[in-house]
């Protein structure tokens, strides 16, 4: 079966307001792009113990889930502790990840023009961004080679940790889905089907909508209103999503349903 997807959001700078998030959508699209679904996201400060929650929640559960942020080695950065202790699992310097940090701190001191010098205090501190919970598996990082880490819940679930740079996370997600989950990817098998309605109530729709829904198990029926769009103004955009066939028939019957209302109709969109 397809796993239900999620993704968790770290940092005190999204919740500030400081900086806005960017992951989301990318997810989505990366997903969408695949055929699959994001289900669910968190947003979490820089708090241990929230994060060490949500983390458990996550870990605990059958979800595949990416968890952006707070791997790094800073003071406000917590995520690779919260981790392990939601686990019950030391953190143990990672081999591999030893091996690519040094390899970058060589890349960076070539690039500079200055020795290499791996005992040098402040690069021994960045070895401990290659701490991670002991059985952790990497992610290959080709922006920087500092990698990620995934590891695998009581749930049977995995997360999946990347950095909080898109630059970096968005390639790192994309390589765990198509590493990972080809096998569950759905390409051209979901469609959403929908239309535009004018001088509509959502209050009104809503026994169709439940009609619809009972009579075509699987389908999703919508609703998204809108009050001020740039080109359509206040309007409703009524429509079905599912697998293609299924969807086809339950917007035939929802267009079908419709014909009882006085109604003013605008575009229909698929997707």
């Amino acid at each position: 079966m397809t796993p239900t997807f999620g993704l968790i959001i770290i940092g005190d700078e999204i919740m500030s307001g400081k900086r806005a998030d960017k992951h989301m959508p990318k997810v989505i699209e990366l997903m969408s792009a695949r055929g699959l679904n994001l289900a669910w996201s968190e947003y979490v400060g820089d708090s241990p113990e929230r994060i060490t929650q949500t983390l458990t929640r996550a870990l605990a559960s059958a979800d595949v889930v990416f968890s952006c942020g707070g791997i790094g080695a800073t003071p406000d950065d917590h995520t690779r502790q919260c981790a392990a202790k939601a686990l019950g699992v030391p953190l143990l310097l990672h081999p591999e990840a030893k091996r690519l940090i040094q390899e970058r701190i060589q890349d960076t001191a070539k690039e500079q023009g200055l020795p290499y010098e791996p005992d040098r205090p402040d690069n021994l501190h960045r070895l401990n961004m290659g701490v991670f919970p002991t059985g952790a598996r990497i992610i290959p990082n080709p922006y920087n080679k500092i990698p990620g880490f995934s590891c695998t819940g009581p749930g049977g679930g995995a997360v999946h940790f990347v950095p909080g740079f898109p630059v970096m996370a968005w390639p790192m997600i994309e390589s765990v889905l198509d590493g990972q989950y080809r096998a569950h990817f759905q390409r051209d098998a979901h469609l959403e089907k929908s239309v535009i309605i004018f001088g509509a109530m959502e209050a009104t729709l809503t026994p169709l909508m439940e009609s619809i829904e009972a009579a075509h198990p699987g389908v999703k029926v919508f609703s998204l209103p809108s009050v001020d769009h740039p080109q359509w103004g206040r309007h409703i955009e009524l429509g079905v999503k599912g697998v293609p066939q299924a969807a086809e028939q339950a917007y035939g019957d929802l267009r079908e349903g419709l014909k009882a209302f006085p109604l003013e109709y605008g575009p229909e969109m698929v997707r």
